[in-house]
């Protein structure tokens, strides 16, 4: 596009500003417009990103055809899926007819995405199928609808880092990025800044009829050196408050720095975040859950070596109980186990002599051991006429138990 088009383009759409990255963006836009491609605008908020889409649909086959721009980031999450792809009449709350939505609507046309890093996961899917195929599903319904749609979509956020933090889907980045335009930030554009502020000065003394202010050339160098966090949006801003509260319609350097924010936060330049030094993404919040639980794995360590301690003193100290029972003094101290074979489960009376029997190893000192046990046996059943029940719980084991006694010494049989 030569210098005399690209005035032309300018003065149609009232484009101020000279720099190689504005004129390099419209001379993209240009070229681009004829053909179907998909096209992404990236830039800082305020820059004037808006007005590529304009011109790309001016310029295309579609330009007799409807043109709409829809902010992404202001609809509700739960809404937009039926703004964008239409609902059917029932299909929720308020649905009290059929809506086609904006691409049903606008069929043969242009759809300006504004923001579109804001849309939800969900949607994500449901636009990527529409770019591929041309084809989407009202809320609702059952059946394929066909559309044939120009998607043009603008964002200000730094999309490869919102897919690396799982916000934006990498399929849909490529398929809507066919085209890249790049919109530079104000504080990039040099004396497009002072151009802008007379711009917008000459407006708003047509608009009011009062007198328009101008700059110094001290005021400009310093316009020119603030960095303009707000862009093109802000610069507007602080002109009309000068054209209204300023008395004095020669703006020195004095008269900018009352109206141009002086506190650090303001005059600093926020940064667009990078990839591995995001302030904010679900990398560092994996590390945090990763930290989380390694001290929560380690505490569970510590508390397990606690209990083990604490096991092994009660062990211990059932240990001890146990090498010197509370018994009958006709008992044995073998029905009650050996000090050196460690604690026996009194879990449950059944249990008991089984343990004890498990437990129990004769040795060279207690060489009469079994007839020592079935004596004790023959005295407890005939204490109690041989009444097994209460000789088993003379014996202090079950019935089970004693029953297997008497087998083991023959004297089940026995009357």
């Amino acid at each position: 596009m030569d210098s005399t088009e690209l005035l032309r383009l300018k003065q149609r759409y009232n484009i101020v500003g000279n720099c190689d990255e504005l004129n390099r963006a419209l001379d993209v836009a240009i070229q681009v417009a004829p053909i179907k491609a998909s096209v992404l605008i990236e830039g800082e908020s305020g820059v004037g990103k808006e007005i590529i889409p304009r011109i790309i649909h001016d310029n295309s086959p579609r330009r007799r055809e409807k043109y709409f721009a829809i902010n992404c980031g202001s609809i509700p999450e739960g809404t937009i899926d039926s703004e964008l792809f239409g609902h059917v009449k029932g299909s929720f709350t308020g649905a009290i007819s059929d809506a086609p939505g904006y691409f049903g609507v606008a069929n043969k046309g242009t759809l300006f995405l504004d923001e579109v890093g804001e849309l939800p996961l969900a949607t994500q899917a449901r636009l990527l199928r529409v770019l591929e195929t041309g084809e989407y599903i009202p809320v609702g319904a059952t059946e394929v609808r066909k559309t044939d749609v120009r998607v043009v979509a603008a964002t200000n956020v730094n999309m490869r880092q919102a897919i690396i933090d799982g916000r934006f889907r990498e399929d849909l980045y490529y398929r809507l990025n066919t085209i890249s335009i790049q919109m530079p930030p104000l504080r990039e554009r040099g004396e497009d800044v002072v151009l802008l502020f007379r711009l917008f000065a000459m407006q708003m003394a047509e608009q009011y009829r009062m007198e328009k202010v101008v700059l110094t050339e001290e005021a400009k160098k310093r316009l020119m050196q603030y960095k303009w966090p707000g862009n093109i949006r802000q610069l507007k801003n602080i002109t009309e408050q000068i054209s209204i509260l300023s008395k004095e319609r020669v703006i020195t350097p004095e008269v900018l720095e009352k109206y141009i924010p002086q506190d650090l936060e303001s005059t600093m330049l926020a940064p667009i975040p990078q990839q591995g030094n995001s302030g904010h993404h679900y990398e560092s919040e994996r590390e945090i859950l990763f930290k989380i639980l390694y001290e929560l794995k380690g505490n569970v360590s510590d508390l397990r070596k606690e209990m083990n301690g604490l096991r092994k003193q009660i062990d211990e100290a059932g240990q001890a109980r146990f090498v010197q029972p509370q018994q009958p003094a006709s008992m044995p101290a073998a029905f009650f186990g050996n000090p050196e074979s460690g604690p026996i489960d009194y879990g449950t009376q059944e249990n008991t002599m089984d343990a004890v029997a498990e437990e129990i190893k004769p040795d060279n000192d207690n060489l009469n051991l079994e007839d020592n046990n079935r004596q004790l046996l023959i005295m407890a059943l005939e204490k109690y006429g041989g009444n097994r029940k209460k000789a088993a719980d003379e014996l202090g084991i079950s019935d089970r138990t004693l029953y297997r006694r008497l087998k083991q010494y023959g004297l089940d049989k026995e009357k």
